[in-house]
């Protein structure tokens, strides 16, 4: 089994807050994924569609006034427009790898044959937005893109709360910063960020979805190493440890040369990982 469709098995088990495996699921419990799944894909095209109330600019005032108005408008409507791409691009990721997942899950329980499946048509056509996980190349955070307004002073702003200990209102500000610049340059980070916080709390089980957003949503990202060792920990911490062993193993197969490849083999030995 292909690792990326493994880890998003994972998130879709981990959503419906269920611990069993994949192949205890009936055809029928795919297909009702399928319709959620067609539900949140019908959301985004509404929000897609124009609800033709444009504001435009006001007139009247200097030439220069008018201006600066103009110019403060451009650079909301960007704002906005770079927002929608992201999220649009997240969408069409998350929904082409969870289709490409349930192919795999619905074959194995018909009894077919897996290894003939082939690459999951991108949701939507087109070329599918680049999110391999296949050995990445880690990145330093914000790889270099161009940060939304207000975007990094709401994340300072999360981070101020977990470093002060405030780990409910780090993991409410990080949960609000996700879904406000989903697929931002630092939205890998604010999962990882909102899974310390939940870990802190003790939600182990939710802090398990935020390190597998942070590391699926940004495999290339500085956190990816640490997001997936954080993973595989957290799920032997909650008794899976057979996918606990099969996660941690692969810190060291993506992410050789980090600090997460030894703890990961730590926990390994804890958890008595083959």
């Amino acid at each position: 089994m292909r690792f990326a469709a493994y880890i998003l098995g994972l998130a879709l088990v981990t959503a419906v807050g269920h611990p069993a495996r994949a192949q205890d699921q009936t055809l029928a419990d795919i297909r009702q994924e399928l319709q959620f799944l067609y539900v949140d894909i019908s959301r985004l095209k509404r929000e897609l569609s124009t609800t033709g109330a444009a504001s435009g600019v006001t007139a009247g005032g200097t030439v220069l006034e008018r201006l600066d108005a103009i110019e403060a408008e451009v650079v909301r409507l960007t704002s906005k427009t770079e927002a929608l791409e992201n999220r649009v691009n997240q969408v069409v990721t998350d929904g082409t790898n969870r289709i490409g997942d349930l192919e795999f899950r619905l074959v194995e329980l018909e009894g077919g044959d897996v290894s003939k499946l082939g690459e999951t048509s991108t949701l939507g056509g087109g070329a599918m937005p680049s999110t391999a996980a296949t050995a990445p190349a880690i990145t330093p955070s914000g790889g270099g893109a161009e940060l939304a307004i207000g975007e990094q002073a709401d994340f300072d702003k999360a981070r101020s709360a977990l470093d002060a200990g405030d780990y409910g209102g780090a993991s409410d500000l990080f949960a609000t910063f996700t879904q406000t610049y989903t697929g931002g340059p630092l939205t890998g980070e604010a999962h990882f960020y909102r899974g310390e916080a939940l870990a802190a709390l003790g939600d182990t089980t939710n802090a398990a979805r935020a390190y597998l957003e942070s590391y699926s949503g940004s495999p290339g990202g500085a956190r990816a190493p640490d997001a997936l060792y954080k993973l595989g920990s957290s799920l032997g911490t909650l008794g899976q440890v057979s996918d606990a062993c099969v996660t941690l193993a692969q810190v060291a197969n993506l992410y050789p040369g980090t600090t997460a490849v030894g703890q990961a083999e730590t926990t390994m030995q804890s958890l008595g990982c083959p």
